[in-house]
């Protein structure tokens, strides 16, 4: 400018733009029936007070680098009549004066971005609670959604008051939640996030990335930061902020137990800057900056931690922080001593839990446990006309709680014995992991003793050659019968020369339980099946492959026979 605004003045900038909309599902394009409007205007450049000079920096290639001035807004678009327009702000509509079009205005204050979705197609529902309304935009295609819209919303104004509570009150009438095509992401904007599809059978209450991107109401719209330099201070405190709300509503997958379970250093700061953290930046931002403040809470407990935060939202409330600001609150708040762990936290290398922080080895196996319980009890719920003599119902059924009982052939070579016992430490190695309890029988008389009645209502799992495994022996003719009923032709398959597998049934005699057999028909394995032979069992029980009723290995321990039901996951979980 040719003269200086000095302190008390004022002037108005009038700029004209032209902007071409792209194609696609960026930030800012149009898509199918909807217009994603984000970073289609010139913004002011954030003006640093102690270095006297403004942000230059272009927006990263690598992560989000979102860094903006809280501003007032008065917004208006002229858009065909038809289009429902959501953006922040109080929103009111008026005619225009050309025909067929309407005017849609908005005025939002203190409001640290502002962004426009708008689509012919879209419809809203909303509530209001204690002054706050929450409104969720979504395409009209299905009317079975707006129960799980009606669930969204509600799940909001819990998230919200949550976060008003522990951190400072949400002082906007507002929040705005916007369906679109994106994909496998959501994104935060202030005053309103945008998200993808709504699924059918989706559950609200379990949606992670939904509390995440509304914790960013505070790490990012109302306490905002340099996300080039520093995305520690937005997308470390939101997603710590979705696992405290998790944990404070009892959900024992998605709480605290999440951040102890990481144990794994990552060779870099958490306060790298984008084009430091590159391709790690999930890692070092989300993943160990999340443990960074955990670890923070946990040292000073949650009524201390409260109150730093809540300190923190007072002073850095439509400002910018910034980590040496973050530090100095902390060291205000908390003492020197605190301020000193978490700088060392933030900016060394290899940051990991103290031990007493993490989880033991029990609590590990415990929460293996509960993950997988979910894991497969979503899969199996998914496949409503799923048989039940599948291979993975086994290991389904033991993480519910069902006994679990390992029969080994006894009577056996030293060879066939030894690549038992290598068989056995692989599964149990894997069922130990998952806190799952059993109890391997591998004594022919100990096996008579628990025949009637432990193992009569456990589910099985049986290794060896069928002539030289008791359990097969006593049970011979109701295995057969019960074969039948998955087309597995027992009696050729056990007389095939060199023939390997597994197969799947009811218990012989409880139709409640399973028996799962991995068999050969030689006195051992040969060298070239035997590592083939192992890694299909492992395969054949998890959540991740198809679900196995039975499969037959040849003598170079390539699948030569099966039968199993697709699984619709299973090509999310496959390599490369």
């Amino acid at each position: 400018m040719k003269k200086s605004v000095q302190p008390g003045e004022s002037i108005t900038l009038q700029l004209e733009f032209h902007l071409n909309i792209p194609y696609g599902s960026q930030r800012i394009s149009y898509y199918k029936d909807i217009i994603n409007g984000a970073h289609w205007f010139p913004v002011m450049s954030v003006y640093d007070e102690v270095k006297q000079q403004w942000n230059k920096a272009p927006y990263s290639r690598t992560f989000e680098s979102d860094y903006y001035t809280s501003s007032d807004f008065e917004v208006q678009f002229n858009v065909p009549e038809e289009y429902q327009v959501a953006m922040p702000g109080m929103i009111s509509t008026q005619n225009s004066t050309e025909h067929g079009r309407k005017i849609v205005s908005a005025v939002a204050e203190n409001t640290r971005e502002f962004v426009f979705f708008a689509s012919p197609n879209l419809q809203v529902e909303r509530a209001t609670r204690n002054g706050l309304t929450v409104e969720y935009y979504y395409f009209n295609d299905d009317p079975s959604k707006k129960e799980i819209v009606d669930r969204y919303i509600n799940q909001a104004f819990k998230v919200i008051d949550f976060y008003s509570e522990k951190y400072g009150k949400y002082p906007y009438p507002e929040f705005r939640i916007v369906e679109t095509y994106v994909q496998g992401v959501a994104v935060e904007y202030a005053r309103l996030i945008q998200m993808g599809q709504i699924q059918t059978g989706k559950v609200p209450e379990e949606d992670t990335t939904f509390v995440h991107e509304i914790a960013h109401q505070w790490f990012h719209a109302l306490i905002g930061n340099n996300s080039e330099t520093e995305s520690f201070l937005d997308e470390g405190f939101a997603d710590f902020s979705m696992v405290y709300f998790a944990e404070k509503q009892g959900n024992k997958l998605n709480g605290f137990r999440s951040i102890q379970f990481d144990t794994a250093p990552v060779d870099m700061a958490i306060a790298s800057t984008n084009d430091e953290a590159g391709e790690l930046a999930g890692l070092v931002y989300y993943q160990k900056g999340r443990q960074a403040i955990y670890q923070l809470y946990r040292s000073v407990g949650e009524e201390k931690f409260d109150e730093l935060m809540r300190t923190y939202f007072q002073r850095y409330v439509y400002q910018n922080a910034t980590i040496e600001g973050l530090l100095q609150t902390i060291e205000d708040v908390l003492g020197k001593e605190a301020r000193t762990e978490m700088q060392m936290a933030l900016y060394q290398p290899d940051f990991v839990l103290k031990p007493e922080y993490q989880l033991s080895k029990e609590e590990t196996a415990a929460y293996v446990h509960d993950i997988l319980q979910v894991q497969y009890q979503a899969v199996m719920e998914m496949m409503p006309n799923l048989p039940y003599e599948v291979m993975s119902r086994l290991m389904d059924k033991a993480l519910q709680g069902e006994k679990l009982t390992i029969v080994l052939s006894d009577q056996v070579s030293k060879l066939a014995a030894k690549q038992q016992e290598d068989m056995v430490d692989q599964l149990t190695g894997f069922l130990d992991m998952s806190g799952i309890r059993y109890e391997v029988v591998r004594d022919r008389k100990e096996l008579k003793q628990k025949l009637k009645k432990e193992i009569g209502n456990s589910n099985l799992i049986v290794i060896g050659n069928a002539k030289s495994n008791g359990l097969v022996q006593a049970l011979k003719s109701n295995i057969i019968d019960r074969t039948k009923q998955t087309g597995f032709p027992w009696k050729n398959t056990m007389n095939q020369p060199f023939a390997a597998g597994a197969y799947v049934i009811q218990h012989p005699y409880n139709q409640n339980r399973l028996m799962l057999h991995y068999f050969w028909n030689e006195d051992h394995l040969s060298n070239a099946v035997f590592e083939a032979f192992k890694l299909k069992m492992q395969e054949s029980i998890g959540f991740s492959s198809d679900f196995y009723q039975y499969y037959v290995l040849d003598n170079q321990g390539k699948e030569q026979s099966d039968k199993k039901v697709a699984n619709p996951l299973s090509s999310l979980f496959a390599e490369e």
